[in-house]
């Protein structure tokens, strides 16, 4: 596995790094997860030259902090983890909105370096900002946390280029973790030009378009799937998104590599300074999904590729329209 550094004051991270959400939640319920598979596959991830692991204290309301944890147990070489925060939930699940008050930072850190096992947090970030707390209060909050040692850099997720600015002056941002593929490549436009110029990383989730770009599925989810309630993944959006996975399965072919292997391969050419996140919860998925990192793309490649699939070429939002309205970029 090949190292890249993650933004210009950021660390040497994988080639490639594993979002761990999918392990803890919105793909099924606590009755459908395989906590053992998830753990083989953080440890097997880890094995292969991994380093860079994703989530959230909001995942499985700590549930995913706590994998992570067990996985770690034992292995003195410990990875970097991601962790985001600032989604209230309450007992059974359910989702109560956001507080990003700095009084609730410190308390969300606390309560994450416990269940990771960890003295320090690698990089720290809201998962999204409450619309009515100054995001400098917030950002301030964690610089605190990184003078007294408990985070060791600064991130952000799903931020504009406006807010971006304004956070950097606060204190320098390490990464903008932001949803970035052949699906979703609407940061393109000015999101990708903003952070190349203050020197800031890309952590890419979703490259997959959640499984979309795998042409795996079939448009019938279980109800606790929360792609059955997303725009793009039903009724005739999906329908339609089907002809360009035709032309993504087409266009695999031409390379002797699965589609997902070319959706990912197309990400890591885009810039030394994005880092794809693969999220799986199996092994055999996992080593399928690595193998992208040694796919060859010429310049032809990579130009055929993204002409095949230009900014709008997918029907349906990413998010339902209420999850949109806090998804600035």
């Amino acid at each position: 596995m090949t190292a890249k550094k993650l933004g210009k004051n950021g660390p040497v991270v994988s080639a490639i790094g594993l979002g761990c959400m999918g392990m803890s939640d919105f793909y099924g319920t606590k009755e459908t997860r395989n906590d053992e598979e998830s753990i083989e596959t953080i440890k097997t991830a880890l094995d292969q030259g991994v380093n860079f692991l994703d989530t959230g204290d909001f995942y499985g309301v700590g549930h995913n902090e706590l994998l992570i944890r067990e996985a770690l147990k034992k292995r003195s070489e410990k990875p970097l983890i991601s962790v985001k925060f600032g989604i209230l939930r309450t007992p059974t699940g359910a989702f109560q909105g956001i507080d990003t008050r700095p009084e609730s930072v410190k308390n969300y850190a606390a309560y994450s370096l416990t269940r990771l096992g960890v003295d320090a947090i690698d990089i720290y970030q809201p998962a999204r900002l409450s619309p009515v707390i100054p995001v400098e209060d917030t950002v301030g909050a964690i610089a605190d946390l990184i003078k007294e040692g408990k985070v060791k850099y600064l991130g952000l997720s799903e931020a504009s280029p406006e807010l971006i600015r304004r956070v950097h002056k606060v204190h320098p941002v390490t990464a903008v973790e932001v949803e970035y593929s052949l699906a979703s490549r609407v940061i393109e436009k000015e999101l990708l030009v903003t952070c190349r110029e203050l020197g800031i990383g890309i952590v890419a989730y979703g490259v997959l378009s959640r499984g979309l770009l795998s042409g795996a599925l079939t448009g019938n989810y279980a109800k606790t799937d929360f792609r059955a309630h997303l725009p793009r993944f039903t009724g005739e959006n999906f329908e339609a998104n089907k002809k360009s996975i035709s032309t993504l399965e087409q266009l695999a072919r031409e390379k002797n590599c699965t589609p997902s292997q070319l959706a990912i391969a197309w990400v890591l050419n885009q810039g030394n300074d994005i880092l794809p996140l693969i999220g799986t919860t199996k092994r055999n998925r996992l080593n399928e999904n690595l193998i992208a990192a040694d796919i060859k793309l010429s310049t032809e490649d990579l130009k055929k590729i993204s002409d095949s699939f230009p900014d709008g070429t997918f029907a349906g939002q990413r998010y339902a329209e209420h999850q949109m309205a806090v998804v600035v970029n």
